[in-house]
């Protein structure tokens, strides 16, 4: 199944997506939270709720008409990796990885499919990253295996990881070039994962500046895979229902470039996955 959130009188509403049209989930099964971090942290089946209201709702609207938000508006964690793909670690001048370059993200830098990329007064140097977004749907046990990981994912969708690099460069910590806000793109639908490969591996991964292809390779070049990477967490920390895990870009950003790419006011960023959609954003500068 297909899911998304969108805006109703300014609030973020749970919708199931079939075809071209969303219904509200809580409109049509009140016993569902109209949030989707909440609905999964009650143990909502979604899947099974989704398909019963494909059958039988009549109240639709058309997705292309709605204003979105972010999927999750408000995760508890975002954790993100750096230097995923080998070529995209390559390209920057760093080797392979031997552990995974975490860094976490803030809620109030996510955006929705459609809403603006905001280049910050600050800087011009302002980077595309296209990315897959895991959502958990489970408590996720410490400790858990690698071979036990992807049943606690619920769904799969695009990321663009917006990035301010001469702030992202500021401090060994990349944290403060990545969470600018409006700089996390995130939508357009959440895929549920029993639609998708194991993983989604397998999937090919595309970015596209003003439609010109700046970055193209496939989720199986991730170095640390979605179980994997899970697994890794799990050594560490709880992951709980609605946590994100955005899972690192392949080659072809800006900065790599000669000269170097940097998107401003008007452009256009489109991040597609394979069986997933495709997250659009336009740049726009911030306003005084």
């Amino acid at each position: 199944m297909q899911f998304t959130t969108y805006l109703r009188d300014g609030a973020p509403r749970l919708a199931v997506v079939d075809g071209t049209d969303l219904i509200d989930l809580n409109d049509a099964q009140a016993h569902v939270p109209s949030d989707l971090c909440a609905a999964l942290k009650a143990g909502i089946d979604l899947d099974a709720a989704a398909r019963a209201t494909v059958a039988s709702a009549t109240a639709r609207q058309p997705l292309a008409a709605a204003k979105l938000a972010p999927l999750v508006p408000e995760p508890g964690k975002i954790v993100c990796l750096g230097l995923n793909y080998f070529d995209h670690a390559k390209e920057g001048g760093r080797d392979k990885p031997d552990y995974p370059w975490f860094f976490f993200r803030g809620a109030s830098s996510l955006i929705a499919h459609g809403e603006a990329g905001v280049v910050p007064k600050v800087s011009s140097k302002f980077d595309y990253e296209a990315e897959l977004a895991v959502v958990i749907g489970r408590r996720v046990p410490r400790h858990t295996k690698e071979a036990d990981a992807l049943q606690y994912v619920f769904g799969y969708t695009p990321f663009n990881d917006m990035s301010v690099r001469d702030y992202q460069k500021r401090t060994p910590q990349w944290t403060i070039g990545k969470n600018f806000d409006s700089t996390g793109g995130f939508g357009p639908v959440l895929v549920s994962a029993d639609e998708l490969p194991p993983g989604a591996v397998g999937l090919k991964i595309q970015g596209r500046l003003n439609g010109q292809v700046m970055q193209d390779a496939n989720t199986s070049d991730m170095i640390f895979n979605v179980a994997e990477t899970i697994a890794l967490l799990a050594e560490v920390l709880t992951l709980e229902p609605g946590d994100v895990i955005v899972m690192g870009t392949p080659a072809g950003v800006g900065q790599a470039r000669t000269p170097p790419v940097w998107m401003k006011a008007g452009d256009t960023y489109e991040v597609e996955i394979e069986r997933i959609g495709t997250l659009v954003n336009p740049i726009v500068n911030e306003q005084a």
